[in-house]
C-alpha cells in the first residue's frame, strides 16, 4: 500500500519559513541538513499518537511558483481546531489568502493559503453544520 508517511516542503528561506510554520501550527524542527546534504529541517507537526505525518523543509532547489500559477504539485492541507484563529495567525505572520474559507456543506470549513515562501497549504475544520 502506498500510504503518505512523509512530506516536504522548498523553501527559499529557511529560518523564516520555520518561523511561520512554528508560530502558526506549533510545529518544531531537527537539522538534517548533514544527512540530507543541504538545508533540510524535519518537522515534527505533532504527537505521534495522534494521526497525521511529518515531514520536512528544504531548501528550494529551483524557481519559486509564479503569484497565481495553476498548483502542480501537492497541497498539504492541516486540521485546525479554531479556523478563525488560524486564519489570523497565518495572516499575522506573512502568509497571505489563496482561496477564502468556504463551507463544505455538512462536513468542514477549508480554505487555502500561501506561506512566506509561495507555497499553497489548506486549513481544515471539522464542522458538520457549515454551509
Amino acid at each position: 500500500m502506498g500510504r503518505l508517511i512523509h512530506f516536504e516542503i522548498h523553501v527559499d528561506e529557511m529560518e523564516r519559513a520555520k518561523r511561520f510554520y512554528g508560530e502558526v501550527f506549533g510545529w518544531s524542527f531537527q537539522d538534517w541538513s548533514d544527512y540530507a546534504g543541504m538545508p533540510y529541517f524535519g518537522a515534527v507537526t505533532g504527537d505521534d499518537k495522534e494521526l497525521g505525518i511529518n515531514g520536512a523543509l528544504m531548501q528550494r532547489q529551483s524557481a519559486p511558483p509564479e503569484t497565481g500559477q495553476a498548483l502542480n504539485g501537492f497541497a498539504c492541507t492541516m486540521g485546525v481546531e479554531n479556523y478563525d484563529a488560524t486564519e489570523e495567525k497565518i495572516l499575522a505572520n506573512g502568509g497571505t489568502i489563496a482561496k477564502p474559507k468556504h463551507p463544505l456543506p455538512g462536513m468542514a470549513w477549508q480554505g487555502y493559503y500561501l506561506d512566506t515562501e509561495g507555497n499553497v497549504f489548506g486549513i481544515h475544520q471539522p464542522d458538520e453544520n457549515a454551509k
